[in-house]
């Protein structure tokens, strides 16, 4: 048994290294444009790592991280444009801000559960446009006109483009939130916070202090959301209150849905979904695309309904039994 284990943890592995190789040779074969789509790919799959580690770990439904993904783009934007930050600072100020504010907005969550907290949440994303729109915060957000800002040259040197390096620098933040949240779930954080989605009562019974893992959790979700709404801002090189809807957070939530819950690598597969599918189904119907939309959601759910990662999970899981020793 421990043997066919490390032989499990050897190819898992191996297949993380390949992917991360095919990862940073794919930029080199692609158009700017499709080097573009893909890392706006690999911010969602950061900000849906933040909304499954509250949803899908610790049981917490959130319809209003589009308001974190928000904060995290006017930050980065009002730093860069105003005050001449350079782009790689304005994360960890972003990601600090958002931290706060999740914080402090899961203090009076505490009090909702289930759908109640998916209406408190969804309240927030529907009030965040509005928000930024306000004309006494107009000097900051640029009010409906929004706030252009230049996108970065690569390092001196190296042979990219604009785009092929923005790719990559999104691909190494996303690699080491991966890592973090895998180190997070792994250890007694993540054993608590999921005690906390399958039984809250024996969680408080056991010493956990629920409340304050709780508010950690959505402050933590809230961080990797706004670091993703940053580089975001970054790579679009525009913010505008009409950029982050309630649809965004709908589609963040249907992204950790279709990726898999309680699965950081799906958030990968979440990310290329709320990318690429819409694009896809435009392509396939200009006049009913949304109907298409529907159909591909639709038939995801009915053929993986664990999600991508589950099924990958399950079709290689199959194929040990059937072929492995």
């Amino acid at each position: 048994m421990r043997t066919a284990a490390l032989q499990q943890r050897h190819w898992r592995r191996l297949g993380l290294v390949a992917a991360l190789l095919f990862a940073c040779v794919l930029p080199l074969l692609l158009t700017d444009f499709r080097v573009f789509q893909l890392t706006m790919a690999l911010i969602y799959a950061i900000a849906l790592i933040g909304l499954n580690m509250l949803t899908g770990y610790n049981g917490q439904i959130s319809l209003g991280h589009g308001a974190f993904y928000a904060v995290g783009a006017y930050t980065a934007a009002i730093l860069m444009d105003r005050y001449g930050v350079p782009y790689w600072a304005t994360l960890p100020v972003a990601g600090v801000l958002c931290f706060g504010v999740g914080f402090l907005f899961g203090m009076p969550a505490l009090r909702l559960e289930g759908l109640y907290l998916a209406l408190a949440t969804f309240a927030l994303a529907v009030a965040a446009p509005q928000i930024l729109k306000y004309k006494h915060l107009e000097q900051w957000t640029g009010g409906v006109q929004g706030i252009v800002i230049f996108k970065p040259d690569p390092p001196a040197g190296l042979p990219v483009s604009q785009d092929q390096w923005l790719y990559y620098f999104t691909l190494a933040v996303l690699v080491g939130m991966f890592v973090i949240a895998w180190n997070l779930l792994r250890g007694r954080t993540g054993r608590a916070i999921v005690a906390i989605r399958d039984h809250p009562i024996a969680a408080s019974t056991m010493g956990i202090n629920v409340a304050l893992y709780k508010t950690l959790t959505f402050g933590v979700s809230a961080l990797y959301t706004g670091i993703a709404g940053a580089l975001g801002a970054i790579v679009v090189q525009f913010v505008a209150p009409d950029s982050f809807t309630i649809f965004l957070s709908i589609s963040l939530l249907v992204g950790i849905v279709v990726g898999g819950l309680a699965s950081l690598s799906g958030a990968v597969f979440g990310g290329l979904f709320i990318q690429f599918v819409p694009n896809v189904a435009d392509s396939i119907s200009k006049a009913a695309p949304w109907a298409i939309y529907g159909i591909f959601l639709i038939g995801f759910m009915y053929l993986m309904p664990s999600g991508v990662a589950g099924a990958l999970g399950g079709g290689w899981a199959w194929l040990r039994r059937r072929y492995g020793r």
